[in-house]
């Protein structure tokens, strides 16, 4: 049962009839007061106001709650299921071909941020994504959220789909710090890695980054809103559950667009409040020696406003862009790609890049194309 599309719109529900029904009897009840007229009219246009509120929110709470059910009821996911551990993880695998490109998502995400570029690539070669425990349609477990674990589930999962190496790691964001802690514990199948804008495990002690985020809200308080707003419908409201992502086919784009009013919030806290842990684990990986690295990171201009940018921004940029670049020391064979004109999500923004660049990197792999002559060198592309 989900308590956030199940359990809490019953509870704001019958809060709600309850609140209604206390300020309809407060309204019937003022025509037997002696109050003076003004106080009887102000005191019905605030239950008024009250019971229009109090209709609305759980109107568009339970709304959002039986359009989330139907759609998932009549939508079940694509992929297989596999008990890892005592808990039910999900994985997609599509295509062909050795080596096996192995996807794994940013903070907060599902597998569903592939769908646009997975079909893509499994024209090369298989791609499997997978939905980590507590994202998409795996189930949460207990325990910490840090990359050791995570890696850990997902070698177990590997092992129960069968896949065995070799296997090509393509991480984004938090996912790139995971993809190097499975390389480093489970070397034997690792083929190659792929970062897609991938955190460093520097940058959560980077005193230019941490001044940076100590301007905002806490992470828990940014949490919390968003919890609220999706629990309440807003985004379906405006029409965020209908838009079809750009560049996905027609029935993954369904499938994300929904998940937008569906986000695994606790979740996501949990892998928030556990990524120093895993940047610490990550920051004891590599090097990888000739291990074929190709790394896509962000374009810094997109988050830079075109005149007088603030000092503090091109700082920010200038650190994650030096981060990125220090990713290249992880191996001799490796190789990065600034992604001219796109932001953090990289297969969303520029998918067309990851679908011209990935496939050479794997005929490249299997020894069907020529290694490339630029290692070591950065290209904007």
């Amino acid at each position: 049962m989900k308590f956030d599309y199940v359990v809490l719109p019953a509870f704001i529900l019958l809060f709600g009839i309850l609140v209604i029904w206390l300020s309809v009897h407060r309204f019937r009840s003022l025509s037997t007061k002696s109050y003076r007229m003004w106080r009887k009219v102000s005191e019905r246009i605030v239950l008024s106001i009250i019971v229009l509120l109090v209709a609305a929110v759980a109107g568009s709470s339970s709304f959002n709650a039986i359009a989330n059910y139907y759609f998932w009821t009549k939508n079940p996911p694509p992929g297989s299921f596999y008990t890892v551990n005592g808990h039910k993880m999900r994985m997609y695998c599509m295509g062909s071909g050795s080596p096996t490109i192995i996807l794994e998502s940013g903070l907060g995400n599902d597998a569903l941020i592939w769908g646009g570029v997975q079909p893509v690539l499994a024209k090369t070669t298989r791609v499997c994504s997978y939905d980590r425990a507590g994202l998409g349609w795996s189930e949460p477990v207990s325990g910490p959220r840090d990359a050791d674990h995570i890696a850990g589930e997902l070698h177990g999962l590997l092992l129960e789909a069968k896949i065995t190496g070799p296997i090509v790691l393509m991480g984004h964001s938090l996912g790139g710090m995971i993809i190097r802690d499975y390389a480093t514990r489970y070397p034997a199948d690792i083929a190659g890695l792929v970062f897609v804008d991938s955190a460093s495990p520097l940058q959560f002690q980077n005193p230019v980054l941490e001044a940076a985020n100590a301007n905002g809200p806490p992470i828990w308080a940014l949490l919390l809103l968003y919890r609220s707003e999706w629990v309440l419908g807003v985004p379906r409201l405006v029409g965020a559950c209908s838009q079809p992502v750009r560049g996905f086919e027609a029935h993954a784009a369904k499938l994300e667009a929904e998940a937008l009013c569906d986000p695994p919030v606790w979740t996501a806290f949990r892998e928030e409040n556990a990524v120093t842990q895993s940047g610490l684990e990550a920051a004891h990986t590599g090097p990888f020696g000739v291990l074929p690295i190709l790394i896509f990171s962000h374009d810094p201009a997109k988050y830079l406003p075109k005149q007088n940018p603030p000092k503090l921004y091109v700082d920010v940029q200038n650190e994650l862009s030096r981060l990125q670049e220090d990713l290249k020391n992880l191996s001799t064979r490796s190789r990065r790609i600034v992604a001219q004109d796109s932001g953090h999500v990289i297969q969303l923004d520029r998918p067309d890049l990851l679908e011209k660049e990935v496939p050479p990197f794997i005929e490249q792999i299997r020894g069907t194309a020529p290694p490339p002559t630029s290692y070591g060198t950065t290209i904007t592309e």
